[in-house]
C-alpha cells in the first residue's frame, strides 16, 4: 500500500494506459534518497503484470518489464546498465538492422563487432529493439536510480526516449534531485514528502501508537523510508541529531543497524556493497579469499537489509549499501577491493577495483585502467573512456604516458560533447608536456624523450574546446604557437594539419593575420601550398578573383573520403571544409549534392554527431533554392540532435536559416526574437535576415547601416554575403544615396566575376542596373537568371526591372516581368514582397490584381518530421530503411505515415509516387 501517492499512481497508470493504447511516452520521477520512488516503480511493475487487481483496465495483452538500476560503483563502467537492461532480450537482436545489432552485440560482449561507428548508434539501436519488443505488446521499461547509470548508458536511453512516439512503450526513470541525473525533453514528476495525514496512516498501518505519529513524523520531516526506519529503530536512537539532512539521519539509523552485526556479516556485506553489482559468483569468490561465505549473510536477511535470491544478492535500499561501505575503515574497504580485483574475470571489473586499491601511484593499476578506457572507446562509451583515461594518467609513474592519456582523455572528453571538462584536461595536459619539453631541454631528466604527437593532440583539442566554448581566435593562435616558427622545411610532419586547421578557425574567427600566418609557416616550415589556406588568405584580402578559384582547385583535387577508413578525424575535416567552399563559391547544385550525399553517408552509418553540421548546409542550400519546408525540416532535426550532443554553438548557429525564411515571409517578430537569442559574435547571419527585412519592409536606412562597415573574414563571404551586398545597395539608391554603395558594388561584382554560378553574375548586374539606371544590365540579368538558381533572386530582379520599365512609360512590357515576380513571391510566401509587387502591378494598368498568398499547398499541412518521411517513401525506402536513416522507430514512420496520408489526399505508398512534392 502506497499512502501519499494518488496524483502520482494516476499519471503512471495513464502513461501505461497509453502503451496499451499503442502510443509511448517517457517519465522522470525526481526526488531526494527514501521518498518513494522505487516504490512507485515497483507499483507500476505490479500494476503492469496484474492491471486488474490494481484497478486499471489493461486489453489483454501481457506487458513485458525490463528494467535496470543504477549502481554507484559502476558508474564508470561504460554500458553497464545496457548490458543490465537488455541481456534478457538478446535474443531479439537478429531483427534489428546489421549495424544496430552489431553495435549491442559489441556491447553484450556476443559479436564479433569491435567499435561501433558513432555512440548514437547505439542509442538508435536500443530505439529499435524497444520498438521492436513492442511489437508483441506493451512494453514497460523501468530504469531506477539513474543518477548512477554509467553515461554512455544514461545517453542511448535518453536518446532513445526522446524519440518514442507511436511503439506502445512506457519509459519511467527515476532519479534524486541533488545528484546531477538530467534528462532534457523528458517531463518530470517531483515527488514531495508525505503530509501528516499520510504519515499517521503509514504508521499506524505498521502498528505504531497515535501518540507516538508525532514525534516520529518530526524527525522524518515526511519521508517515507525515513519514517519506516526511525520507526523500527526508534528505541535505540536519541534525537539529537535531528539538524542534520534527513539521508544522512536515516544512513546514521542505518549504521547503528549495522553496527549491531556480527563482525563475519558487517565483513560480508563489505563485500557486497564494494563490488555493487551483486554478482554471485564474484561474491563467493572474493568472500572465499577473506575467509567468509554466504552464510554469513543470514543475519543480514533476517533483518530485512539485503536479499539473497535468482543468484543476485541485493539491498532493500541503495542507502543501506553506502552506509555499509562509508562506515567501514579505509584499511577493511581496501582489503576488500584487493580481493575483488584478484576474484574478478572481468577485466574492466578488475581495473575497477585496482583503482579503488591504489592510494599512490601504480603502474600495474594505471595500465588496467588504460585498457580498459580503451574497450570503452571501442565501444564508442567517450565520456566513459575520457574518466578511464583520466584516471590511468593520475596512477601511472611515467610521465610522458601521462601526459599522452590526458590529451587522450581530453579528445574523448570533447567527443562526448562535454566541452568544459576536455577543456580541464588538456590544459593539465599542456602543462605537463610544456614542463617535459622544459626539462627535456636543460637536460634535467635522464632518458626523457620529446614526444611531438602528443602536443600536437593536446593543442588540437584545446583549440577546438576554445572554438567550442566562444573564443575563436584562441583557437586559431594556439595552433599556430604549437607550430612556431620552424626553419625552412623543418616542420614536425603534423605541422601541416595544424597550420590547416589554424587556417580554418582564423577564417571563422574573421582574424586575416591568423589566415595569413598559417599560410606563410605552411609555406616556409612545410616548403609548400595549399589551395585551401592560400584561397582563405586571398579572400581575406578581399581577392575573390584568385581566392575562389583556388578553392574550386581544392574542392576539385580533394581526396576520396568515401572508403572504409572514411570516419577519421582528417576525412571528416576535408568533407566539412568541401561543405564550406561549395557554399562560397556560390555554385547551389554543388553545395546541395554534396551536403545531400553527406547528410546520407551519415545516416546509413548512423553518424548523427556529425549530422547537425551537413544539416545545416542542407537547409542553406534548400532554402536558396526556394524550398522553405525541405529547409524547416532539416533545421528541426539538426537542432534536435544539437540538444542531444550538448553542441551549442551549432544550435545557436541554426538560427541564421529561420531568420532568413521569417525574412523573406517578412515575420519581423520571428527574425528580432532569433536576434535576441544569437550571441554578438555569432549574430552575421541574424543580422544579414535583418537587412533583408527592413529591406522588404521599406525602412532603408535600417538596412544600409545595419551592417556598416560590412563584416570582415567569413562574415563577408558567407552564403549570404552577396545578397547582403545587393540588399545595401538596393537600400542606398532607394535613400538617394548611391555613393554609400560603392564598396558594397565593389565587393559584388568581383565576387560575380571568381565565381561562375549564373545567379550571382546576375545579381551583380541588378545591382549595376540600380546604380546606372539603365535596363540593358536588368534584361542581361534575366537572360542569366533563365539558367536557374535563388528563385527568390530572379524574382526580386524582375520586381526591379519592372519597376524601371513602368517609369520608363512601357507598361505591357513592366506587367509582364512583375506578374512572374508576383507568381514566385506568392509561392515563396514573402508577403512584404507580393505586396510590392502587386502595387507596382496596378500602377502598371493591371487592372485586376489580388495580392495574396495561393492555395495551401498540401505538403504545408505536413510537420516537418512528416515531410522527411514522405519524401523518403515516395523515393522508395521501406519503413525500417527511412527508421534508421531519420533515428526513429519503425512504427513511428509508419504512424507519420498514417497522419500523412489524409492531409496529402493518398492512401498508400504507391499514390505518393504520383504527388508533386515541389
Amino acid at each position: 500500500m502506497l499512502y501519499g501517492r494518488a496524483g502520482e499512481q494516476e499519471r503512471l497508470a495513464r502513461l501505461l494506459a497509453e502503451a496499451w493504447a499503442g502510443r509511448s511516452g517517457a517519465l522522470l520521477l525526481r526526488g531526494e534518497a527514501g521518498i518513494g520512488k522505487t516504490a512507485l516503480l515497483d507499483w507500476l511493475a505490479g500494476t503492469a503484470a496484474a492491471p486488474a487487481e490494481n484497478g486499471t483496465t489493461g486489453d489483454g495483452r501481457e506487458v513485458r518489464v525490463l528494467r535496470v538500476t543504477g549502481v554507484e560503483p559502476e558508474a564508470d563502467l561504460a554500458f553497464g546498465g545496457l548490458v543490465q537492461l537488455l541481456w534478457p532480450v538478446q535474443d531479439r537482436l537478429n531483427a534489428l538492422p546489421a549495424p544496430q545489432a552489431a553495435a549491442l552485440r559489441a556491447i553484450l560482449g556476443t559479436g564479433r563487432e569491435q567499435r561501433g561507428p558513432d555512440r548514437f548508434l547505439t542509442g538508435l539501436a536500443v530505439l529499435t529493439v524497444l520498438a521492436e519488443l513492442a511489437e508483441d505488446g506493451p512494453l514497460l521499461c523501468l530504469v531506477d536510480d539513474a543518477q548512477w547509470l554509467d553515461r554512455a548508458t544514461a545517453e542511448a536511453l535518453l536518446f532513445a526516449a526522446r524519440r518514442l512516439a507511436a511503439e506502445g512503450v512506457a519509459m519511467v526513470l527515476a532519479g534524486r534531485d541533488d545528484d546531477g541525473f538530467t534528462a532534457p525533453g523528458i517531463p518530470e514528476l517531483p515527488l514531495p514528502r508525505l503530509d501528516f495525514e499520510d504519515s499517521s496512516r503509514l504508521l499506524a498501518d505498521r502498528g505504531r501508537a497515535p501518540a507516538l505519529h508525532s514525534q516520529i513524523i518530526t524527525e522524518s520531516a515526511g519521508n517515507p523510508l525515513a519514517l519506516i526506519e526511525f520507526d523500527a529503530a526508534r528505541s535505540d536512537q536519541p534525537h539529537q541529531h535531528a539538524p542534520l539532512p534527513v539521508a544522512d539521519r536515516v544512513s546514521s539509523a542505518f549504521r547503528a543497524r549495522i553496527g549491531g552485526l556480527p563482525e563475519r556479516t558487517r565483513l560480508m556485506m563489505l563485500i557486497a556493497a564494494a563490488e555493487g553489482r551483486g554478482d554471485l559468483p564474484l561474491l563467493l569468490r572474493a568472500s572465499e579469499l577473506l575467509g567468509v561465505d554466504l552464510g554469513d549473510l543470514a543475519e543480514a536477511e533476517r533483518t530485512g537489509l539485503m536479499y539473497v535470491m535468482d543468484g543476485a544478492v541485493t539491498f532493500r535500499h541503495p542507502l543501506i549499501a553506502s552506509a555499509t561501505y562509508q562506515g567501514a575503515v579505509l584499511a577493511r574497504r581496501i582489503a576488500v577491493h584487493r580481493a575483488l580485483a584478484e576474484a574478478a574475470t572481468d577485466p574492466d571489473c578488475r581495473a575497477r577495483h585496482l583503482l579503488a586499491v591504489a592510494t599512490g601511484p601504480d603502474q600495474e593499476a594505471a595500465l588496467e585502467l588504460a585498457a580498459a578506457a580503451g574497450r570503452a572507446r571501442g565501444r564508442t562509451a567517450y565520456a566513459a573512456a575520457s574518466g578511464l583515461f583520466g584516471q590511468a594518467a593520475r596512477l601511472t609513474t611515467d610521465p610522458r604516458q601521462r601526459a599522452s592519456w590526458l590529451a587522450e582523455a581530453a579528445a574523448l572528453a570533447l567527443a562526448a560533447g562535454h566541452a568544459a571538462q576536455a577543456d580541464r584536461l588538456a590544459q593539465e595536459a599542456g602543462e605537463l608536456a610544456d614542463g617535459l619539453a622544459g626539462e627535456l631541454a636543460d637536460g634535467s631528466v635522464d632518458g626523457l624523450v620529446d614526444d611531438p604527437a602528443t602536443g600536437a593532440r593536446v593543442a588540437s583539442v584545446r583549440a577546438a574546446v576554445a572554438f567550442e566554448l566562444g573564443d575563436r581566435n584562441e583557437a586559431a593562435h594556439g595552433l599556430l604557437a604549437r607550430v612556431g616558427n620552424a626553419a625552412p622545411n623543418s616542420a614536425p610532419p603534423e605541422a601541416p594539419g595544424l597550420l590547416r586547421t589554424a587556417a580554418a578557425y582564423g577564417w571563422l574567427a574573421g582574424d586575416a593575420d591568423a589566415v595569413r600566418t598559417a599560410a606563410a609557416r605552411l609555406a616556409t616550415a612545410v616548403g609548400a601550398t595549399d589551395p585551401l589556406v592560400e584561397g582563405l588568405e586571398r579572400l581575406c584580402e578581399d581577392d575573390a578573383e584568385h581566392g575562389l578559384p583556388l578553392l574550386t582547385r581544392f574542392l576539385e583535387g580533394r581526396p576520396d573520403t568515401t572508403g572504409p577508413h572514411d570516419a577519421d578525424e582528417a576525412a571528416q575535416a576535408i568533407r566539412m571544409l568541401a561543405l564550406t567552399c561549395g557554399l562560397l563559391l556560390g555554385d547551389d547544385e554543388a553545395a546541395h549534392a554534396l551536403a545531400s550525399a553527406e547528410v546520407r553517408r551519415c545516416r546509413s552509418q548512423a553518424l548523427i554527431g556529425q549530422l547537425p553540421y551537413t544539416l545545416d548546409v542542407l537547409a542553406q542550400t534548400h532554402l536558396l533554392a526556394g524550398h522553405h519546408r525541405d529547409a524547416e525540416a532539416a533545421v528541426t532535426e539538426a537542432e534536435e540532435i544539437a540538444r542531444d550532443t550538448g553542441m551549442r554553438r551549432r544550435l545557436v548557429r541554426l538560427g541564421a536559416v529561420r531568420a532568413r525564411m521569417a525574412a523573406i515571409e517578412g515575420d519581423a517578430r520571428r527574425v528580432r526574437e532569433l536576434a535576441d537569442a544569437t550571441p554578438p559574435a555569432l549574430r552575421t547571419g541574424v543580422d544579414c535576415a535583418l537587412v533583408l527585412l527592413d529591406l522588404g519592409l521599406g525602412d532603408f536606412g535600417s538596412a544600409l547601416s545595419r551592417l556598416d562597415p560590412p563584416p570582415p573574414g567569413p562574415d563577408r563571404y558567407t552564403w549570404l554575403s552577396l545578397s547582403t551586398a545587393a540588399d545595401q545597395i538596393e537600400a542606398a539608391v532607394r535613400l538617394g544615396q548611391p555613393e554609400r554603395a560603392e564598396e558594397a558594388l565593389r565587393h559584388c561584382e568581383s565576387w560575380a566575376r571568381a565565381t561562375t554560378a549564373p545567379w550571382a553574375q546576375a545579381v551583380a548586374l541588378r545591382c549595376r542596373a540600380l546604380i546606372d539606371d539603365r535596363p540593358e544590365p536588368y534584361a542581361q540579368a534575366l537572360h542569366l537568371h533563365e539558367k536557374g538558381g535563388r528563385p527568390f533572386e530572379r524574382a526580386r530582379t524582375e520586381l526591379l526591372y519592372g519597376e524601371w520599365l513602368r517609369r520608363a512609360r512601357r507598361p505591357n512590357e513592366a506587367r509582364e516581368v512583375l506578374r512572374s515576380a508576383l507568381a514566385t513571391f506568392e509561392r515563396l510566401r514573402a508577403e512584404p514582397w507580393v505586396r510590392r509587387s502587386a502595387t507596382e502591378l496596378r500602377a502598371a494598368g493591371e487592372r485586376r490584381v489580388a495580392a495574396r498568398v495561393p492555395a495551401e499547398n498540401p505538403i504545408d499541412r505536413l510537420t516537418p518530421q512528416e515531410l522527411q518521411v514522405v519524401r523518403l517513401a515516395r523515393g522508395g525506402s521501406s519503413s525500417r530503411e527511412i527508421a534508421a536513416q531519420l533515428f526513429l522507430s519503425r512504427r513511428t514512420v509508419e504512424h507519420h505515415l498514417y497522419k500523412a496520408y489524409p492531409k496529402l489526399g493518398v492512401g498508400s505508398r504507391r499514390e505518393l509516387a504520383r504527388l508533386d512534392l515541389g
